[in-house]
């Protein structure tokens, strides 16, 4: 082989190079480079379905809470667990997880008591299931965040335990105001 074919040669292979690396630079982000474990897809699945169960729920609350407080805790529900699953939504495609289009049936089961309800009973159950329901999410956020395997997850996850660590303090108040026993007594933060 001349010298002119070895340059040629060594070119192409640089060219062709130059082309696959970025593939395979994209192909590991895709996956957050492959370190998303089965419970991280879980949690994310989780917290988006969950999220957009708060945001219906909230939606319900902000309409028909009897009371400004549990009208306007409704409302955060609604723009805080949006903005969160905003914010978790290109985490869970670059994961492969495919954001779910419905709330559980535990969930669409609370929603359609709710709709059933009107005045102080509407807000007592409303108030109960934020406290049972934050205090749940919280734990399970805390988890995710101190023992994720995804970092982008665990960031969110991180984030996620902030906000609600800050609604679990107001909906826990909110019951205290409203004389709702919400299970056990006011988590420590």
């Amino acid at each position: 082989m001349n010298r002119m074919s070895k340059v040629a040669t060594a070119c192409c292979s640089v060219v062709m190079l130059a082309g696959v690396l970025p593939a395979v630079a994209q192909s590991g982000m895709n996956d957050a480079s492959g370190k998303a474990s089965m419970a991280d897809k879980k949690f994310v699945k989780e917290a988006l379905e969950g999220g957009m169960a708060e945001v219906q729920l909230g939606q319900l609350a902000a309409q028909k809470g009897n009371s400004d407080d549990v009208k306007k805790f409704g409302q955060k529900m609604v723009d805080d667990h949006s903005k969160m699953g905003d914010d978790l939504k290109p985490v869970a495609s670059q994961i492969g997880v495919t954001p779910p289009t419905s709330v559980s049936v535990k969930d669409k089961a609370l929603m359609t008591k709710l709709e059933g309800l009107s005045g102080d009973a509407f807000d007592k159950v409303y108030i109960q299931a934020m406290v049972k329901d934050h205090k749940m999410d919280l734990a399970e956020f805390k988890k995710e965040a101190s023992s994720g395997m995804d970092p982008a997850v665990k960031e969110q996850a991180s984030k996620g335990t902030e906000v609600i660590s800050q609604h679990l303090q107001m909906i826990e108040q909110i019951a205290q105001a409203h004389h709702v026993m919400a299970g056990s007594s006011a988590s420590s933060m």
